[in-house]
């Protein structure tokens, strides 16, 4: 039986066919095992071998290197050698001792290697193995112990068997998902108006968010979310009711939000804001004095209302308020308001709680004379429900890009980067790729670098870019420069 690769034949060095002898080299190149064998006088011969093959293993390539196997029953030595820099031996030595176990993974239940984190399908387990497959460990190329293992094995060597196990081909499933990795509290959306916010918002809980089963049903939830939309005013009745909303209800709601009366509810924000609080034996309207606070001091930062009461929310544990503070502050000459809620419903309660602030901001603006700024949301536990999943992702579908689109042409357009923008050039005196970063007109800072790496570092450290479709944008320009740079060190003599 000869060997015939399913899978990475691009990436294997076969040396015979018909050997019996696999050798992964971890993350080391398999160039330098073939070296170092050489060197030791092992045969390499295409004829007499009994090495089949030589390929690196770095870990994600295990399930494609078990399909080989299977394919190849001939081979029954699998030697280890080389660096080991991701825990691939191990993955590789536990799979055949000690099997796999099932684990819940993204959301899906799936399996493990025992005893390491290699995640892996279950349609190959160590008994679909027909012939008996000995795992030997050797150590780093480099060392004399490794070398001499090496020696004695191929030296007592046993006489190689004929194989009569038939093929087996097991094809690697599709992996699917619930979710996507990611930190889940460390979700930051920016965004101009409160649709566009609302949009990613979705977009990142289908995406990322975690299938938790709570006692009222099971939730897409993500944590400790923070949207800041930045121009926090009404959109067109039209844009609103493509998603199923409506701007008369979200007047109303505005309305509703200011009324310091409690009706038959156990709560209202306007009640829990202007009429449920009592400071000597008064009612406390918390709007009407963080008025007066901003009016006496525009800097204050005291402008802060909680919603919440201790005393009764944590001993009776419902008929609690999911908005639990306010905080108002005179911040580059505008009034910016950041929202804090214990608990979110995303996909129906969120855009109306924020046009909710908007009319909170847009009263206490009013009463200070002060331009309405920013709206920052945080959203401890923000969930969107299970049974509108399938209408939260025709939402998240419809996310093409992350760039923006400009309304009036339709064209994509690089999202704006507060951190600043970038030009890139080759200063072909030096050799070098400069890279300006500018900032309304003016350069503040220069990067200069031989290679693309070298500038990716220190744009990295300093943290010049904030977003993602920007940095991608500007990575490609500075490898284009580097192409350019080594082209002309290529074909111009030096000094010039």
């Amino acid at each position: 039986m000869k060997f015939e690769p399913l899978y990475y034949s691009d990436r294997l060095h076969i040396i015979n066919p018909e050997g019996d002898i696999g050798i992964t080299t971890l993350w080391s190149r398999p160039e330098q095992a073939i070296k170092v064998l050489t060197d030791l006088g092992i045969d390499l011969s295409p004829q007499t071998s009994r090495i089949s093959v030589v390929a690196n293993l770095y870990g994600n390539g295990l399930p494609q290197m078990l399909r080989n196997l299977l394919w190849n029953p001939q081979i029954v030595y699998i030697i280890t050698i080389g660096q080991n820099l991701s825990g691939s031996k191990e993955e590789l030595r536990n799979f055949f001792e000690y099997g796999i176990e099932s684990v819940e993974y993204l959301g899906v239940s799936t399996y493990r290697i025992i005893d390491t984190y290699r995640i892996i399908d279950g349609l190959v387990k160590p008994d679909t193995f027909k012939n008996d497959i000995k795992i030997l460990a050797f150590g780093k190329l480099s060392e004399d112990k490794t070398k001499e293992k090496v020696i004695h094995f191929f030296n007592t060597l046993s006489s190689k068997k004929l194989c009569q196990i038939e093929r087996i081909n097991k094809p690697i499933p599709k992996t699917e998902v619930q979710r996507y990795p990611s930190e889940p509290r460390n979700h930051n959306i920016l965004r101009t108006t409160p649709l566009e916010a609302w949009q990613e918002l979705i977009f990142r809980l289908v995406r990322f968010g975690y299938h938790n089963r709570l006692k009222k049903g099971e939730r897409i939830e993500l944590q400790n979310v923070k949207v800041i939309v930045e121009q926090p005013i009404e959109e067109s009745e039209e844009s609103l009711n493509e998603y199923g909303f409506s701007l008369t209800h979200f007047k109303e709601y505005q309305q509703r939000i200011l009324d310091p009366n409690l009706s038959e509810q156990s709560y209202t924000y306007g009640h829990r804001m202007r009429g449920y609080f009592y400071y000597n034996d008064k009612v406390v309207d918390s709007l009407e004095i963080v008025i007066k606070r901003l009016k006496e001091d525009l800097e204050s930062r005291h402008a802060y209302v909680s919603l919440w009461d201790n005393s009764r929310d944590l001993p009776e544990g419902h008929g609690c308020p999911c908005l639990v503070s306010l905080f108002f502050r005179c911040f580059e000459g505008k009034l910016t308001l950041t929202a804090t809620f214990r608990t979110h419903n995303a996909m129906d309660a969120w855009l109306e709680n924020v046009y909710g602030l908007m009319a909170i901001q847009r009263y206490v603006a009013n009463h200070t004379e002060l331009q309405q700024g920013e709206i920052t949301v945080f959203s401890h536990s923000i969930s969107i429900n299970a049974d509108v999943l399938d209408k939260a992702k025709i939402v998240a579908d419809k996310k093409k890009t992350d760039d923006m689109i400009n309304q009036q042409t339709g064209k994509r357009e690089p999202r704006y980067d507060y951190h600043g923008n970038f030009a890139v050039t080759v200063d072909h005196k030096n050799l070098e790729i400069v890279v300006q970063h500018n900032y309304e007109g003016t350069m503040i800072a220069e990067y200069r670098g031989k290679t693309a790496e070298a500038i990716e570092n220190k744009l990295a450290q300093n943290c010049t870019i904030s977003e993602i479709s920007h940095a991608l944008y500007l990575g490609r320009e500075i490898a284009r420069k580097e192409i350019l740079l080594k082209k002309k060190s290529f074909s111009e003599p030096p000094g010039v």
